[in-house]
Parts: C-alpha cells; sequence; structure tokens
C-alpha cells in the first residue's frame, strides 16, 4: 500500500488546484443553492419602521399604567391602523387607537396592548371600529412592539461573502430589497462513460453487454451538488473517439472533467492515455476501498478526474473528491456528508485500505447503530441503493470487532 496516496492528500491537493469561478448577477428568486461572492450590507432597517407585534390597540403605557380586570381604564378610540397604512395619526394623550399586526406603531403610542386584553373581542377584518375601549391589563413602553432596526440595522453586515445561500437567507436578502446579488457561477461539469460493453438503458442488450448507469448517476450527482451538468454520452474504447468526445467537453466550455472508467491499467483503459498525450496526471491510485484507481490530471488545461468504472468505485469517489472540486469552484469550503459515530453489529473486515462500506445505519436514543450490508463488491449496485450511510474503516485497519465504535457517513435522501 506504500505506493497508494493518502485520501486525506489527495484531496488536500485536488482542493488546492481550483479557484472560485467568475461571478454573476442572479435574480433573488433563482439565488437558492448559490454561493455569495459579495459582502451584503443592509441598506435599511429590518423591520424599517416600528410595528405591531399583535393585533390590539395602540396607546401611551402611562395611561393605563393603573388598568386591571377589576377596574379597566376606558380611552376613546381615534382611529384605525392597518398593515400596509402609509398615513397615521398623532396619538394624543389619553387616547388609543386600533392596530393590526405589523401595522406601523403611531407617533405618541409607544406601547401596544393586545386585543385579548381589552373588552373588544372583534378582530376580523371590517370589524366596526368601537367609539371607545377598556384596557383591562397595564402595560409598559415597548411592549409588544418591534423596533425598527431589531432585526438588522441600516448599515450592518447582514450577509458575507462566501455565504451558501438557502431558503432562509433568500428570505432576508428579500426583505432587505434586494432583487439580485452577486454569485459564484455555477461549475460546469462535463460527464463521460467509456466501454464498448456499454449500451443506453432501453436498447436491446446483446450477450457481454451492460446497460449504461455510471454517467446517468454521476450526472445526477453534478445536478444535486449545484452543478451544470454536461452528458458527453458514451465513448468506446477507441482513442480517437475518447479524445473526440473530451474536446467536445471544452467547447461546451466545461469547467471540469469527469470520467467514469478508462484509468486503470487494462489493455483499453485509455482515458488515462488520452489525458496523458494531450495533458498530464498529477496523480494515480488512492489508499480507498472502493475506488483506488483514481487518476487526476488537466485535459488541455481543463481539470479532469478519472473515476474507476466500477458504480460504487465512481460514486464513492465522486462524493469524495469530485464533490470538494466543484465546492472549490464555487468559492465553498471542502465538504463532507454530514459523519456520526455507530456502534458496529457485527465484526467486519478489510484489506488495509481506507475503506467506505455500505451499511443500513439506524439511531437508538442517542446513539446509532450500523448493520454493513453484506454485498460489498464494488460492482453491486443493490447495496448502494439499500444503504443509507457508509461506514468508514481507518486505513491500516484490516479488522474491527462487533460492538466497536466507527464513524460512518449519513448519505442523502
Amino acid at each position: 500500500m506504500n505506493d497508494l496516496m493518502s485520501i486525506a492528500e489527495a484531496r488536500r491537493r485536488l482542493f488546492e488546484r481550483f479557484r472560485p469561478l467568475p461571478h454573476e448577477k442572479v435574480p433573488i428568486g433563482e439565488a437558492d443553492g448559490r454561493v455569495l461572492a459579495e459582502d451584503v450590507s443592509a441598506a435599511i432597517d429590518l423591520p424599517p419602521f416600528a410595528n405591531s407585534s399583535v393585533d390590539g390597540f395602540a396607546v401611551r403605557a402611562g395611561d393605563v399604567a393603573s388598568a386591571s380586570a377589576s377596574a379597566p381604564v376606558r380611552l376613546p378610540v381615534a382611529g384605525d391602523i392597518p398593515a400596509g397604512a402609509t398615513h397615521t395619526t398623532y396619538l394624543a394623550e389619553g387616547q388609543a387607537a386600533r392596530i393590526m399586526t405589523g401595522a406601523p406603531l403611531p407617533p405618541g403610542a409607544d406601547a401596544i396592548v393586545p386585543v385579548e386584553a381589552t373588552n373588544f373581542k372583534r378582530t376580523s377584518m371590517g370589524a366596526p371600529l368601537p367609539a371607545e375601549v377598556k384596557v383591562r391589563e397595564a402595560t409598559s413602553p415597548g411592549a409588544n412592539v418591534r423596533k425598527a432596526g431589531l432585526d438588522v440595522l441600516a448599515g450592518s453586515l447582514a450577509l458575507a461573502h462566501g455565504t451558501s445561500l438557502r431558503p432562509q437567507e433568500v428570505a432576508l436578502l428579500a426583505a432587505l430589497g434586494r432583487s439580485h446579488v452577486l454569485a459564484f457561477r455555477r461549475p460546469r461539469v462535463a460527464v463521460l462513460s467509456t466501454g464498448d460493453e456499454l449500451v443506453e438503458p432501453g436498447s436491446s442488450l446483446r450477450h457481454g453487454q451492460i446497460y449504461e448507469s455510471n454517467a446517468i448517476m454521476l450526472v445526477a450527482m453534478v445536478r444535486r451538488a449545484g452543478g451544470v451538468a454536461i452528458d458527453l454520452g458514451i465513448a468506446r474504447d477507441d482513442l480517437q473517439e475518447i479524445v473526440t468526445r473530451l474536446d467536445w467537453a471544452l467547447r461546451e466550455g466545461a469547467d471540469l472533467i469527469i470520467t467514469s472508467a478508462g484509468v486503470s491499467v487494462g489493455a483499453f483503459d485509455l482515458v488515462r492515455a488520452a489525458i496523458e498525450q494531450n495533458g498530464a496526471i498529477e496523480f494515480w491510485r488512492v489508499d480507498l476501498r472502493p475506488g483506488k484507481p483514481l487518476a487526476f490530471g488537466r485535459y488541455r488545461d481543463v481539470p479532469i478526474l478519472g473515476l474507476p468504472g466500477n458504480p460504487v468505485s465512481s460514486f464513492v469517489t465522486f462524493e469524495l473528491f469530485a464533490h470538494a472540486a466543484m465546492r472549490a469552484l464555487e468559492g465553498r469550503s471542502p465538504r463532507e456528508l454530514p459523519r456520526v459515530s455507530v456502534t458496529l453489529e457485527e465484526a467486519v473486515t478489510s484489506d488495509g485500505r481506507e475503506s467506505y462500506l455500505r451499511a443500513q445505519v439506524r439511531r437508538e436514543g442517542r446513539e446509532f447503530q450500523a448493520r454493513v450490508l453484506e454485498k460489498q463488491a464494488s460492482s453491486v449496485l443493490s447495496s448502494l441503493a439499500a444503504a443509507n450511510g457508509l461506514v468508514i474503516i481507518p486505513s491500516g485497519v484490516r479488522e474491527v470487532a462487533a460492538g466497536a465504535h466507527l464513524d460512518a457517513w449519513l448519505l442523502e435522501e
């Protein structure tokens, strides 16, 4: 195993080869999943004005300081303040105004009495405005009032450069009035599958042929990772055809090329030859099971990752390496699937490489139990589909007893 590069070293070397892509202006409605390429400072206070957090009556707290259920304070109602009101009447001493949630606090008022603390029970839209209201509870200045800038103050940093935008961050940007943001461009990732034995799903199979599944899986993984997938189809075991399809990726503006199969030591493993003739391989073979024959280099100055041909190996190496490269292109930090400590239900063995074993992980109280699935060959897709986790056996470890604790990745649903 001495000639195999560690996974940590391979990831480090790969990640440092990528730089964030240029940024572009993105409509706020399309910003979910993107990465900010700017600091966003608040142009306004949020909320932009003091407003009511409840339906009730705006008052001066001093006017109702003595109010109680047995001795309510009567106040004349000077007006109505619905949400969205742009004009409001100054509230004089000894007056109240009916107010809705989100409506601006009228000048002169300093508190809101909830409708439940009054004798007025009709809160529906269009209910007649009462001439007076009985306030049955004392209140204090600021009660039920959301101050201007309570959430975000104008001029403050709302979101920092490099923030990954989720629906909640998008909502904050919209609330601050941003219609567009600067975000790093999504990486364009070309995917090529190679092999004379491969045919498209839906075709008739001849003896010795199998349906292509790797590229379909990898294209889906690229899209799940936030990239723009360029499907290069299937290349036969012909050096010129492989070169032609890789050149197609360049014409399509690929930021990264991912190939499946063709990078091992077989007589027909021609992807490696195509890379070496038109670029360079930086490293090859990693201390990984499944997925040892991984190649990384450049094809005509475009980064290229040659993944193994067995489907589970392609899946694992994509998660470990291709996903990291895509994150670097988007200005993100390296990412791994969620990791938990699990207790093994049965003893497991390994060949000494860092191993990622398909498993069923379940939670029991505060702990996780893991049952490693029986079929672990890198060609077996059924156990990958059945797994919800990958149990990680460290490099150099060949046997792990039942009841031992290991880390496991939780696969996304």
